[in-house]
């Protein structure tokens, strides 16, 4: 799954399930990021909009760059670009409960929470 600040989605972006971030990996504190390069650290990703709420657990992972100014992607491998923020997730987009892609689609605000343990 994807969050990008991009403020436009094609039809192509379909593991695209928000717009419009007001941040990137490239923002985030460098005490997150040196948390979430723990191979052991559990990453928690909500997704939130309107009523509705999904969270999926990935894992951090000590090659995670961290430097996409655009946008970032949790991953259910192991593959790591500048956009990975997680891997190891349970499910992938299409794993998103269908009332919360929807409210998305239709336009309702995102609020992403990423947590690391």
């Amino acid at each position: 799954f994807e969050i990008t600040t991009d403020d436009f989605l094609t039809p192509a972006g379909d593991c695209i399930l928000a717009i419009e971030a007001d941040r990137a990996p490239a923002d985030f504190d460098p005490d997150f990021v040196d948390a979430c390069r723990d191979e052991d650290a559990t990453i928690t990703v909500t997704v939130e909009a309107g009523d509705h709420a999904e969270t999926v657990t990935g894992r951090g992972h000590p090659d995670l760059e961290f430097e996409s100014a655009r946008s970032m992607v949790g991953r259910t491998s192991d593959y790591v670009d500048e956009r990975t923020f997680v891997v190891g997730c349970e499910f992938a987009a299409e794993g998103f409960d269908r009332d919360l892609v929807r409210a998305l689609a239709d336009g309702a605000e995102a609020v992403v929470t990423v947590e690391v343990e």
